[in-house]
Parts: structure tokens; C-alpha cells; sequence
């Protein structure tokens, strides 16, 4: 069975994008290009959303980021109602049915991981799903507040995450790959431990 793994890119107060801010939130470094280089050569299946899928299918002709040749050699789906044949972009093929019910498919039929960028409403309901089974994520050291917009996990299902790599990169933007559980009742035992009898201290 294949593995699905959600790539986002995250503010610290966890926004995917921020109003007025550039792309990396201006914190780009050799070190995190380098790990996208790694990341996008790897042997993979692209799945994206609509809006998503438009927006890279744009950036890889307008910019010349190291590992855009890699995005567009990948085979890529994109699930959407309104994208027709041919979708501009090469390797790519449009999915209309319910994303959910083809991931799991996909998932069963495949031993080719596959990997989701961004596309904030597609992994928002795949993860309610239970079908993602890496949460990458790229937490940069900026907090955009009133102008960040694109939670990923604002209003969704709880997880506890299992944590099984951590990474600096350029020495500010943290790496963090999760193994997401869903979040059950809380095990007795856990948590602060009250006193058997009220302390004196005041």
C-alpha cells in the first residue's frame, strides 16, 4: 500500500500564506532549497488541488526555483470538476470524482508513495479521512498574525502526533515529520498531578 504524505509550509502561528509576504516568507536558504531538491526527486505520485495545481502550473514557467524540473517530470493528479484535457502541464491528469474515495483507492492499488503540497481543502479532508500517513511540515520562523491566511489545521479533526525526524535548516526553519494518530480519550493518569492535601504555600 502507499504511503500519502501532506508537504505544507507553515508561519509559526501556523498559516500556510500571509498577505504582503513574499514566497518562504523571505526566509529561503541553500540548505532548505536543498531539501526540496531531495524531497521532489524522489520516486512519487504529485496529488494536488484545483487552485493548488494552477498555481504551481504557473510558477514553474514564471520562476526558476532548483527543483521545478523535478515537479514537472513527476506524474501529478489533480482532482477538479472544472480543469479539462490537456492541462498545460506536463505528466498531469484531472481526477473528477470524490478525492477521498480515489486516494483510497489509489492507496491500495500503488506502492508509489504519493505526496500533496499545500491544496488546503483536499488534505484538510483527506486527513479527516484517515488517509495520510506523513505530516511534513516546514515551520519558518515568522509570525504573520492578522495578515496570514491558509490553515491547514484551523477548525479540523484533533491528532496526536507521533514525531519521527526533526531538522534545522539555514539555522531558523525547523523540519518536522509527523506520523498523525487520530486523538482519542485522553489515557487516565496524564497531566498534572494534584496534591493529596492543599499546600501551605501562599
Amino acid at each position: 500500500m502507499a504511503t500519502f504524505t501532506v508537504d505544507f509550509f507553515s508561519s509559526l502561528d501556523g498559516n500556510g500564506s500571509a498577505r504582503g509576504w513574499p514566497g518562504y516568507w523571505g526566509k529561503e536558504g541553500p540548505e532548505l532549497l536543498d531539501d526540496r531538491v531531495r524531497t521532489f526527486a524522489q520516486e512519487q505520485v504529485l496529488v494536488f488541488g484545483a487552485q493548488t495545481f494552477r498555481q504551481f502550473r504557473s510558477f514553474v514557467t514564471e520562476y526558476d526555483e532548483p527543483y521545478y524540473d523535478s515537479l514537472t517530470r513527476s506524474p501529478k493528479i489533480v482532482f477538479s470538476r472544472t480543469l479539462a484535457e490537456p492541462l498545460g502541464w506536463a505528466n498531469s491528469t484531472v481526477i473528477r470524482g470524490d478525492a477521498v474515495a480515489a486516494v483510497e483507492r489509489l492507496k491500495r492499488e500503488t506502492d508509489v508513495p504519493m505526496r500533496s503540497h499545500g491544496s488546503i481543502s483536499l488534505n484538510r479532508a483527506l486527513l479527516a479521512a484517515g488517509l495520510v500517513d506523513r505530516l511534513e511540515l516546514m515551520v519558518f520562523p515568522a509570525i504573520t498574525g492578522r495578515v496570514g491566511y491558509a490553515s491547514l489545521f484551523r477548525d479540523g479533526p484533533e491528532f496526536d502526533l507521533e514525531l519521527i525526524e526533526s531538522t534545522v535548516l539555514d539555522g531558523r526553519t525547523l523540519k518536522l515529520v509527523y506520523v498523525p494518530h487520530t486523538h482519542a480519550d485522553v489515557p487516565e493518569g496524564v497531566g498534572p498531578k494534584r496534591r493529596e492535601k492543599p499546600s501551605d504555600v501562599v
